[in-house]
């Protein structure tokens, strides 16, 4: 037990470890205060098909050479978030249609622009890295970590600030509409900050791996609990610590640290939906 404190001591005295923990955690808190909205309205895999559009959008980044690729990637990922919103209003295209049909098409133009513009000659590695997340967590830039820390503390806010309408519009739209809360609004709102999320989760756990994030501890908090208040709070909190322990138990057993955060996550669920189950069992 002491080797690990000694390793993990070490490991501390480096800035990028520390980046890593800031940024995963924020990361994990934002992902899950909205990960119950999108469950509870049926909309999780919102987060596959924008990570796959940010993966698209950062293949054009790197063919371009843009010395600071979430510049270009987070506006497109708005972009398509809200073109998202209202194809998936359409009524010739439904949501689960219009999310499918942008997350092939954005990932097939990603990887093919990656291949016919190389920026390097491991493109295998590349594209690796960028659906998975390997080691580009520790590699952040001082401007990248500014960036999420400020991106992060907006979200946060936002949903604070709007959280009963957020409620309502999960809830009933139709009800939340009547009562003078324009749904659609606020629907946009959720649908941006999903996109500003995705953007930097990718870091993390990469554009494939990003929907764990999100849907994991909503669906564990919602194997316990059942209001929308205590659900988020533990959601919250479930997500932060399973980040926390992924990063920690990647950086000792020099695993991939994305896939060790979801596996964390996977692991935690089902001692939720354990107790969850000794629970309507004890009724």
């Amino acid at each position: 037990m002491n080797e690990i404190f000694e390793k993990l001591g070490l490991y501390f005295q480096h800035s990028f470890v520390l980046n890593a923990l800031i940024v995963g955690v924020l990361i994990a808190l934002c992902s899950s205060l909205l990960g119950v909205t999108l469950v509870l309205k049926r909309f999780s895999f919102i987060g596959d098909g924008l990570s796959h559009v940010a993966f698209g959008a950062l293949a054009i980044a790197s063919v371009l050479h843009f010395s600071n690729k979430m510049m270009l990637v987070l506006p497109i990922t708005v972009l398509c978030a809200i073109l998202l919103l209202r194809t998936g209003q359409n009524t010739k295209i439904k949501g689960d249609a219009a999310i499918a049909m942008i997350s092939v098409g954005a990932l097939a133009f990603g990887y093919l622009i990656m291949n016919l513009f190389p920026t390097s000659s491991n493109i295998s590695g590349d594209v690796c890295s960028t659906l998975f997340g390997s080691t580009s967590i520790l590699t952040l830039s001082s401007f990248e970590v500014a960036l999420c820390i400020i991106l992060s503390i907006v979200v946060v806010i936002l949903f604070l600030l709007f959280y009963h309408k957020i409620f309502a519009v999960t809830f009933d739209e139709t009800f939340a509409n009547a009562t003078g809360t324009n749904a659609n609004r606020y629907n946009l709102l959720i649908a941006v900050i999903i996109a500003v999320i995705i953007v930097l989760a990718m870091n993390l756990v990469g554009s494939l791996l990003i929907s764990a994030l999100v849907i994991f501890p909503a669906l564990s908090a919602m194997r316990i609990l059942k209001s929308f208040r205590s659900v988020t709070i533990f959601s919250a909190v479930f997500s932060v610590f399973c980040a926390f322990l992924g990063i920690l138990i990647s950086i000792l057993a020099e695993t991939p640290v994305g896939s060790t955060i979801v596996a964390i996550d996977v692991v935690a669920f089902a001692v939720c939906a354990l107790i969850g189950s000794f629970g309507t069992a004890a009724k």
